[in-house]
């Protein structure tokens, strides 16, 4: 079966101080997303999708675009690879952007510039995040048996296993019954503190948190009946925002909440064993190099990513 890899690579990076989605961290200098590629491919999937900014779209090209312009499918087929911009150009014509805002408008503007090419089952991530190998085999499989209405699903890591050493990091904390997402709470300054344990920072007092609590990552799977829900939230969004208004992005986790408060919307959670790591701060970069050495030291990864 047909399934796409979506992948969102055109944030700003600024408290990562540069363009992360192309800096190269592994053994031979690949970027988080050749590793989200490669694990992808393997697991079944047949498109990538490249979601960039224009001015990085020769880096990605120059990074892995040889390699993957080679690569094939579990069935032998040519990968189909595309790269979609997102840019003001795609916003409605109803919103005037504020001359002002350099910021991008978030997570779903982001996938809606890639409806027009994603017509399969379709997997969304960041390109800043290593996932972990499993999660991509168990999403496309799912993929292959989910309903084409109101339906999605998520890979659910454990929050002890996504924290930075570095400074807060934002999680998208969730309430679960049987395996369903209930509650999805986007939570913003998640530290461990100097005693080790984890605290949602973002108010006056530190609230502790369940190291074992699932939170989202951004790894989403979806039909693309969701396209046209989504461009609706997108408008609702934008028609919310005060003049002038120049950091409100519209985010992925957000939607997913509403639509599952409403009953628009039925998101089964994947349980993801492996322990997630990105590079949110300058400082992580170090400890994910390290990492990914390890993974092609034990034989996870070849010396060369190449299919």
């Amino acid at each position: 079966m047909k399934a796409a890899l979506v992948i969102m690579a055109a944030g700003l990076g600024s408290r990562y101080g540069g363009n992360k989605q192309v800096d190269g961290v592994g053994p031979g200098g690949e970027a988080l997303m050749e590793y989200a590629i490669y694990d992808a491919i393997r697991a079944g999937f047949t498109k990538i999708v490249l979601i960039v900014k224009p001015e990085i779209v020769e880096l990605v090209d120059r990074l892995c675009g040889t390699w993957l312009k080679a690569a094939k499918t579990r069935e032998g087929e040519p990968v189909e690879v595309v790269y979609v911009f997102q840019e003001y150009d795609s916003i409605p014509d109803f919103y005037a952007i504020p001359p002002q805002r350099t910021k991008p408008f978030g997570t779903v503007h982001a996938v809606l510039c890639a409806k027009d090419c994603v017509q399969e089952p379709f997997c969304v991530i960041n390109a800043d995040d290593y996932y972990g190998v499993e999660i991509y085999r168990t999403m496309y499989e799912t993929l292959l048996t989910m309903g084409k209405q109101g339906q999605a699903a998520m890979a659910g890591y454990l929050l002890k296993n996504t924290v930075s050493e570095n400074g807060a990091v934002t999680r998208g904390i969730c309430d679960e019954e049987k395996g369903v997402l209930r509650e999805i709470r986007e939570t913003t300054g998640i530290q461990v503190l100097e005693d080790g344990t984890i605290a949602d920072t973002s108010g006056d007092v530190a609230v502790p948190l369940n190291p074992e609590t699932l939170v989202s990552m951004n790894f989403w799977g979806f039909q693309p009946s969701i396209f046209p829900v989504m461009e609706q939230y997108f408008h609702q969004f934008l028609r919310s925002l005060g003049p002038g208004e120049c950091k409100a992005e519209c985010l992925l986790p957000v939607m997913v909440g509403d639509l599952v408060n409403r009953g628009a919307l039925r998101v089964q959670i994947l349980p993801a064993a492996a322990r997630w790591f990105g590079m949110t701060y300058q400082e992580d970069r170090r400890e994910v190099s390290k990492e990914l050495g390890k993974y092609h030291q034990r034989g996870i990864y070849p010396p060369t990513l190449q299919l």
